[in-house]
């Protein structure tokens, strides 16, 4: 076993750090569990000034109170615990390590590396995932009634492709590359813009807002971003808190521990006869710091 995993009690790792993501590990850590923030080189979070992926350049980001603060190694990860912090790691892979829970908060819409085996319990966001086949847990994070509830059998509802709607505004809120090329921003996030105001380029085109509003967030600058690519979100609306962390990232957050928990405790509901019974089975049969992906 590992140094980290000697000195951490449940440990659960958390894929990806955009707004999403911190919203999970925010409602985790209050529930009084140790969390672990995985994210790639060059993040591509939107919301930054509520991700906690921002520490992989910045090396520290505080979101509402809460420290994030990179590592260069999984085996630095329980000192920064101590300290408070929550450690965030450059690590596209899931960390070798032993872990209690994983949860994939990267939401790429359709599964690829994730699965049951990753550790005793796995939770997965939203569409690509499917509980009972890559993961035990799958929490909804499409906007609506079943806004974070946990589904314990099947995928969550399909992608639409549609934000939700903020003052009128949907899938005009969100700016998309216009090209290939490297960002370069004019703007801030929470800065106030009018409607067709040049907001910054991709290359050599010019990025507009396409309404007038606040910015609610920009892709890192100096990130190299591929045509159609989500890089900014604009928000109708002039009282815009950009520094915390949104209701839905808290509504899904709340559907993780609730899933967590509920196995830990063994209280997950019972399925169904024509429902996969793995989460039950793997709940009563884990103990409280189940083997990850082990060397």
């Amino acid at each position: 076993m590992n140094a980290m995993a000697q000195d951490v009690d449940r440990l659960v790792i958390v894929r990806g750090g955009g707004d999403l993501a911190t919203g999970v590990v925010w409602r985790l850590r209050a529930a009084g569990l140790a969390v672990l923030v995985t994210e790639i080189e060059r993040p591509l979070a939107i919301r930054r000034t509520v991700s906690l992926a921002s520490a992989v350049a910045a090396g520290t980001v505080n979101v509402e109170g809460m420290i994030g603060e990179r590592i260069e190694s999984h085996c630095h990860a329980a000192a920064a615990l101590a300290r408070g912090t929550v450690p965030v790691l450059v690590s596209p892979a899931l960390p070798r390590l032993r872990v209690w829970a994983v949860v994939d908060a990267r939401m790429p819409k359709a599964n690829h590396d994730t699965t049951l085996q990753d550790a005793g319990f796995v939770v997965g966001l939203g569409p690509g995932f499917s509980a009972g086949e890559d993961c035990h847990a799958v929490i909804e994070t499409l906007r609506g009634p079943r806004l974070g509830r946990v589904i314990w059998n099947g995928p969550a509802a399909a992608d639409t492709g549609v934000p939700g709607e903020l003052g009128g505004h949907s899938a005009d809120r969100v700016v998309r590359s216009p090209m290939h090329g490297v960002v370069d921003w004019a703007v801030d996030i929470g800065d106030v813009v009018c409607a067709g105001q040049s907001i910054g380029l991709v290359g050599s085109a010019t990025i507009t807002a396409p309404f007038a509003g606040t910015v609610r967030g920009l892709i890192a600058p100096a990130t190299r971003v591929n045509l159609g690519m989500k890089i900014a979100d604009v928000d109708p609306r002039r009282d815009v808190a950009v520094h915390e962390i949104a209701d839905k990232a808290l509504a899904v957050g709340g559907g993780a521990v609730e899933a967590i928990l509920s196995w830990a405790n063994g209280t997950a509901p019972q399925p169904g006869p024509n429902q996969c019974s793995h989460v039950q089975r793997v709940a009563r049969a884990s103990p409280p710091t189940s083997r990850g992906r082990v060397p």
